[in-house]
């Protein structure tokens, strides 16, 4: 059984793999102030309900995108499991082939995203899309070479953002309103964040169709990635493991 864990900057998805099968999944949020025995417990929680111990995981590989907490994780890692985890950076073959002006500054997320991306799909031009705190647009060409993308500020942010920086605005559901036209003040809000950001997906992404002057498949993942693609014909496939099964190739490459 193989354990891998993607941290966010608001939530922790992790699995276990066994015999290259994504058997069981779980979400968790992130919190930076845990120590690894409070981490350790939750995990042995969710395990515990479909009958896992700790001594039943032989390998362990970790991505993340918030610094602060990997200490603690890998501490965890190292008391609980007895296992030294590998953790996506330096040191660690992806077999991606980055073409960014500092190769370094590509976040975890978005070279797993990649490699799982190719490994599914490959053979293709692909654009990644994945709906998390922030939103990430990767392109990878039909040589497999990533070649860049965007970054734009999530949902979950901006809606914040209203209600923290407009006093009368209220927090909302994120969810499909019945109308595009709000008949009152969360119906409008509703309208504007999730046909905003379809609209900002079909920009984006039909923008850098233009630049590249090639077909892509379209690939969405993350939690919101369904809601939005509902909305659009933009996106050809929605996959919400993505990043977890990038996670496990890249735990392979490296054996």
């Amino acid at each position: 059984m193989i354990l891998v864990l993607n941290v966010g900057n608001s939530n922790i998805a992790l699995g276990i793999y066994v015999k290259d099968k994504l058997t069981y999944h779980w979400r968790m949020e992130t919190d930076r102030h845990k120590t690894e025995d409070e981490y350790a417990m939750q995990i042995k929680s969710f395990f515990a309900h479909v009958g896992i111990e700790f001594e039943q995981i032989e390998g362990i590989i970790i991505s993340s995108v918030v610094p602060p907490i990997m200490y603690v994780l890998e501490e965890m890692c190292r008391k609980y499991f007895h296992i030294k985890p590998y953790v996506v950076g330096p040191g660690v073959k992806t077999g991606l082939n980055i073409k960014y002006d500092n190769p370094k500054e590509v976040g975890a997320d978005r070279i797993v995203n990649a490699v799982a991306a190719l490994n599914e799909y490959g053979g293709q031009p692909l654009i990644v899309i994945d709906f998390g705190t922030a939103i990430t647009y990767c392109y990878i060409n039909e040589k497999g070479d990533y070649m860049g993308g965007a970054i734009a500020p999530g949902i979950a942010i901006s809606t914040e953002s209203l209600f923290t920086k407009a006093s009368k605005l209220p927090r909302i559901e994120i969810s499909r309103p019945s109308n595009i036209i709000g008949k009152n003040t969360i119906s409008a809000m509703q309208s504007g964040v999730l046909y905003g950001f379809v609209g900002q997906v079909e920009g984006i992404v039909g923008r850098m169709k233009e630049q590249c002057k090639e077909e892509p498949l379209v690939i969405a993942t993350g939690s919101l990635a369904k809601l939005i693609s509902n909305e659009t014909k933009i996106i050809d496939v929605v996959d919400p493991f993505l990043t977890l099964k990038g996670l496990h190739v890249i735990y392979k490459r490296n054996q």
